[in-house]
């Protein structure tokens, strides 16, 4: 059979296929009939009379059944046990009424053993004919596909998602896997489902033996430390890493390459999780009304995630933004059906002191997180006057409608660009902190805290998906210079460490998040591209096939990021949770500068608005480039209108 003719075959519309297939059954009903006949008459005979009777009865009877038990759903050339036991089942049923029929009935010419001997001819011959096809059609299936384009792969773990994998991408007919990768010694050299396991220092060779193009991890419960050691090993090796897809798309038995999975953020950093202290998460959450600012954002929707599976009593969602808000309430209600109640999305500004008052009354809140902010230090840098607005004066809107609403808890979600910045959303936030920190001295509730962390793997802006998406398209990589450090966390660690200090506050507090050592983001730009089996094109490689290129730093942006403030920095019950001591003004004197910096933005002066911003946040020395968008825009306007008014006299 030529690999054209099977071509053609596999096109055939999968009604057509499913006719064929009933009418084989049919014409096998009748062959197991006649055979039955031959055995219980010891001979070649030929039907006559009422025997023939015996024919239409066996497929009026089998044809519904085996469509009632989905034999002709099935997909001949992939069927597996599971087909196999709905045919026994379906025949096994067909034979229960067929024999009762004629054992029961004594119909002169028709021996009551054909009764029985026919179901048991008719289960062999169903069962052999979906096997041949299967056998036929599927090692042909393959060959067709081998001679189009297929992608060559390994899989680093021969477990039972290893072992599932190999079958499914077996049917999948766009990757062959090669081989099995595994540390155990044990298996090395063995066959697992016709593939063979091989030791991972057998990898360079395996890859230039087969040109691997994929290395599919399937570890699903190996430690974070390990698997970072594997996936470095794999670095530099041409091969594109990826993880396998969840178990319940390997369940269904077919998986292409579509289904293969990005490496995790987790994986990018190679961080070991600490566990979180459970207490701590449900101490403002359990059986609580919780209120989450920004809950359409990165962080604030993460936080709602967080909240519900730790079971508040109303989770409120404040969000201006109406796509936003629709995302985060359709997936809550799509993930916890069970909470559909207890969530309630509400579209609102920050900086609405009427419509926040509204909610923190309607609702009695008990705990406040703060996510909503301008985040976006280059944004903000170009609409200053907004972003200090929705960062500054949003925050203190909140939170004195908080204390006059009695929320117990309040915990605004801060930045490590807060420290000594250098940058208009840094310098806002910071102004921000020592809001609360002013409003704690002066109240007893709520117990106001916030948390700084640095940047979040992930999250909308980040340079994560940045660089996947920079990649997938040929590059280049852009960065803005080549010794530019940050600190990273992911976003679900992150919010969990928000909620676990909130909890540990005692008034004013400011946490900082141990974010682990620093990471040069040029090294995180070159790991990805090696990880996608890419080289980076350089002045060592200039054949490579990712360019990074530098295009300076953005107006107000750091080489580096600091995490504290202050000498002395405290530890708390948590290992990954420290205090901060900063100082701060005391409320009057610090409403009244802030009354003199709503002047200056209500005025639309950018500069001077700056100036008062270096006085009040210890650090920030603004540069004298304005480059906020009005601000140049006025300037243009008004250059125009000086030179279009200039004449002869």
């Amino acid at each position: 059979m030529t690999e054209k003719i099977i071509s053609r075959i596999l096109s055939i519309p999968r009604i057509v296929k499913r006719i064929i297939a009933l009418g084989v059954d049919m014409v096998l009903c009748t062959l197991t009939v006649w055979l039955a006949f031959c055995l219980r008459l010891d001979g070649w005979v030929a039907l006559s009379g009422v025997q023939y009777v015996t024919i239409p009865a066996s497929i009026a009877i089998a044809i519904p059944i085996f469509i009632r038990f989905g034999l002709y759903r099935a997909v001949f050339r992939f069927i597996g046990w599971e087909a196999f036991f709905s045919i026994v089942k379906a025949v096994g049923l067909y034979g229960l009424i067929y024999m009762t029929i004629f054992t029961s009935i004594s119909v002169p010419g028709i021996p009551r053993t054909v009764g029985i001997l026919q179901p048991l001819l008719l289960l062999i011959a169903v069962g052999l004919s979906r096997l041949v096809v299967r056998r036929l059609f599927g090692e042909a299936y393959q060959r067709v596909l081998r001679g189009n384009e297929q992608s060559n792969v390994l899989i680093y773990g021969a477990g039972s998602i290893g072992r599932q994998l190999t079958s499914a991408l077996a049917n999948s007919g766009d990757q062959r896997v090669v081989g099995f990768l595994d540390d155990d010694r044990s298996l090395h050299h063995s066959v697992i489902n016709g593939v063979k396991v091989h030791d991972p220092q057998e990898l360079s060779a395996l890859v230039a033996k087969h040109n691997v193009r994929t290395v599919l991890l399937a570890l699903p419960t190996l430690k974070a430390s390990r698997r970072k050691e594997i996936i470095e090993s794999l670095r530099g090796k041409r091969v594109a890493v990826r993880t396998a897809p969840n178990v319940s798309q390997i369940a269904q038995g077919r998986v292409d390459s579509a289904a293969f999975q990005e490496l995790d953020v987790n994986d990018l950093l190679g961080r070991e999780p600490v566990d979180p202290d459970q207490a701590l998460l449900r101490r403002n959450i359990k059986d609580k009304t919780v209120l989450v600012t920004g809950a359409g954002g990165s962080i604030g929707s993460e936080l709602c995630r967080q909240i519900l599976t730790i079971g508040p009593k109303h989770l409120l969602l404040v969000e201006q933004n109406e796509y936003g808000l629709y995302a985060i309430h359709s997936e809550l209600c799509r993930h916890f059906p069970q909470c559909i109640n207890l969530v309630t999305p509400l579209l609102a500004s920050v900086r609405d002191d009427r419509r926040i008052r509204e909610i923190l009354k309607s609702w009695s809140v008990d705990t406040i997180y703060h996510a909503a902010a301008y985040k976006h230090v280059p944004l903000v840098e170009h609409n200053l006057i907004e972003g200090i607005r929705n960062n500054l004066l949003g925050t203190e809107i909140v939170a004195k409608a908080a204390i006059d609403h009695k929320v117990k808890s309040f915990v605004l979600v801060s930045t490590d660009k807060a420290v000594r910045p250098t940058n208009v959303m840094g310098a806002s936030k910071r102004l921000a902190e020592m809001v609360l920190q002013a409003l704690s001295e002066t109240c007893e509730a709520p117990v106001f805290s916030m948390v700084r962390f640095g940047n979040v793997l992930g999250s909308s802006g980040s340079v994560v998906p940045l660089f996947r998406q920079q990649i997938r398209e040929g590059g280049p990589i852009t960065l803005t210079h080549p010794d530019i450090t940050r600190f990273f966390m992911t976003i679900p660690e992150a919010s969990q460490l928000v909620i676990q200090a909130g909890a540990m506050a005692n008034g004013g507090d400011v946490f900082v998040l141990d974010m682990g050592e620093p990471v040069k983001i040029i090294d995180l730009a070159k790991r990805m591209v090696e990880l996608s089996g890419l080289t980076v094109k350089d002045e060592s490689n200039p054949n490579g096939d990712i360019e990074l290129i530098m295009t300076g730093l953005r107006p107000a942006e750091k080489l580096y990021e600091e995490l504290l403030m202050g000498d002395n920095p405290s530890p708390s019950q948590h290992p990954l949770i420290m205090r901060a001591k900063d100082d701060f003004l005391p409320l009057q004197t610090l409403e009244e500068h802030i009354a003199r910096l709503v002047g200056y933005m209500n005025a639309g002066k950018v500069q001077e608005t700056k100036e008062l911003l270096s006085v009040l946040v210890s650090g920030y020395q603004p540069s004298a480039e304005i480059v906020d968008f009005i601000a140049l825009r006025k300037a243009e306007l008004q250059n125009e209108s000086m030179h279009g008014s200039g004449g002869t006299i």
